[in-house]
């Protein structure tokens, strides 16, 4: 698949799908031609019927980064926001609503749109070295592909709104403590941590595994239809200002000159 693989494992069963965003050279970030892949990689998901699906990045230093700032820069209308923000609010709505249990495998930092994806699995296990943040205000943008919601409904209004509002990264036992994190994995452990945690709920049955995931939707949704629209107007109009254009300048001479 190029810049994403999709590997399905289990001795007999293969019930268990890793989709890993293998861009490591630039942060796991995600282009547009990534996002493509990760149609398909859903697409490939559902039809394997596995039970489990963990979300993972390349190499050790990033989960996924977020947008690739580079690539999505070509995008100047409204419209073309809209578009690509529609296009990951569905990708992510689609991950959150697979009758599957999802694992977000926090194998690096998770910034921006990368922890968008990360909240819109069911289960984020963190490397205990790892830092999270909504810091999308940093670019003068808002979060469009459902994370403002998943947050809210995850960590609480007052919480949540402190961290889409300030550039705080919150290492990985402060998102523990927060309820962000489900559990929070020494470096050398963690991919053996993640292979048992997939494997153990991939013995499931699917009639435990199934009705359960329904049920709990019910009392928490993972999806929230009705703010769909609104939240991918906001960051489209945000987009296209002169806020965010000049936030991305000051942040590629900045990385430029370290």
């Amino acid at each position: 698949m190029g810049e994403l693989t999709v590997s399905i494992t289990g001795p007999e069963t293969r019930q268990v799908a890793t989709v890993s965003i293998d861009r490591p050279a630039a942060r796991n970030a995600l282009s547009q031609a990534v996002m493509v892949e990760l149609e398909h990689a859903l697409d490939e998901v559902e039809r394997a019927g596995v039970r489990v699906v963990v979300v993972r990045g390349g190499g050790d230093r990033a989960f996924i980064s977020g947008g690739d700032l580079k690539d999505l820069a070509s995008l100047r209308t409204h419209d073309e926001a809209a578009g690509m923000a529609s296009q990951m609010r569905d990708l992510l709505d689609r991950l959150a609503g697979l009758p599957t249990l999802t694992i977000a495998a926090l194998n690096g930092h998770a910034l921006g749109g990368g922890a968008e994806v990360a909240v819109a699995c069911d289960l984020r296990v963190a490397a205990d070295d790892i830092t999270l943040a909504f810091n999308q205000s940093q670019l003068s943008i808002t979060p469009a592909w459902g994370g403002t919601e998943r947050l809210t409904a995850l960590v609480g209004r007052s919480r949540a709104l402190e961290m889409l509002l300030t550039p705080r990264r919150l290492t990985a036992h402060e998102a523990l403590q927060v309820g962000l994190v489900n559990e929070v994995v020494n470096r050398e452990e963690f991919d053996a941590r993640i292979d048992a945690l997939a494997a153990s709920v991939a013995r499931l049955p699917a009639t435990v595994l199934l009705p359960l995931k329904r049920l709990v939707d019910h009392v928490a949704p993972a999806l929230s239809p009705a703010t769909r629209d609104e939240a991918v107007d906001a960051f489209a109009t945000a987009w296209v200002s002169d806020e965010h254009w000049s936030a991305v300048a000051a942040m590629t001479t900045a990385r430029q000159s370290r």
